[in-house]
């Protein structure tokens, strides 16, 4: 079986998007936040790369992970900022908290890693269930443009005690029915020339139509739904290389 964010990915994610590297989401997201008094709930939160910059501000951020490599690494990069959020393992489609949530936040397409239509379609629903009512969803999605299987991608990191960190990644397998495609992944860590960790990743991505998900969030509870481009509030998307952000609010 594959791993899935494990030990290598995880740290090539924490040296690739560190903590406060912004794509434009983290200001747009504090700003969007700006009037939240209460909890806020980041599914994925990943390394911490937006969780740690909205406690920073002040927000009351807990936060929620698959991949315990993942938070690890989170946890560490709290730690060394003085900050003890509520973390804890668990996964979109099926986390339970007693507490409900002023805004549920997922930025920069992490909700396309969940490929099945089923599992997206619950965790809307389960996002919908934790939301106080008036509560809002902020969620990203990305446009998959490009189809083309077998092409091998490279990429290279250098840690900071001098290990080198390579991927060779590529898509494998295309559902245009079912609306995703599928990666494989090697990473590689090495020093002075000799292998000393690998690892091999199963990345499975979704996409979806704007209009369409626009109407899975109708279909799940959710009205005045806000469609926005590259993190400017309110533009329509004009082309398939924009981030595309949905705010929306829970109805009860």
């Amino acid at each position: 079986m594959l791993s899935y964010y494990g030990r290598l990915s995880s740290e090539v994610y924490d040296i690739d998007k560190p903590i406060g590297h912004s794509f434009g989401d983290i200001e747009f997201y504090i700003d969007r936040l700006s009037l939240c008094r209460g909890r806020i709930l980041e599914p994925a939160t990943g390394t911490g790369r937006v969780l740690v910059p909205l406690l920073e501000k002040g927000f009351t951020v807990d936060g929620f992970d698959s991949s315990k490599d993942m938070l690890n690494i989170c946890r560490e990069n709290c730690s060394k900022k003085g900050l003890n959020p509520m973390l804890f393992e668990a996964k979109m489609e099926s986390f339970i908290q007693e507490m409900e949530y002023d805004a549920i936040i997922v930025p920069t397409g992490t909700f396309l890693l969940l490929n099945q239509r089923a599992d997206s379609i619950k965790a809307l629903q389960n996002f919908h269930k934790h939301l106080c009512a008036g509560g809002r969803l902020i969620v990203d999605i990305s446009m998959q443009t490009d189809f083309s299987t077998g092409m091998v991608s490279t990429r290279t990191w250098n840690c900071s005690n001098g290990d080198i960190i390579t991927l060779e990644s590529k898509i494998v397998e295309i559902d245009y029915i079912n609306q995703y495609t599928v990666s494989h992944g090697r990473y590689e860590k090495w020093r002075d020339g000799v292998l000393i960790q690998t690892e091999l990743e199963c990345f499975p991505l979704r996409w979806y139509g704007v209009e369409e998900f626009k109407l899975i969030l109708e279909s799940t509870g959710f009205k005045d739904i806000i469609i926005s481009a590259n993190y400017k509030f309110g533009q329509y998307p004009s082309n398939s290389e924009e981030m595309i952000t949905f705010e929306a609010v829970a109805i009860k």
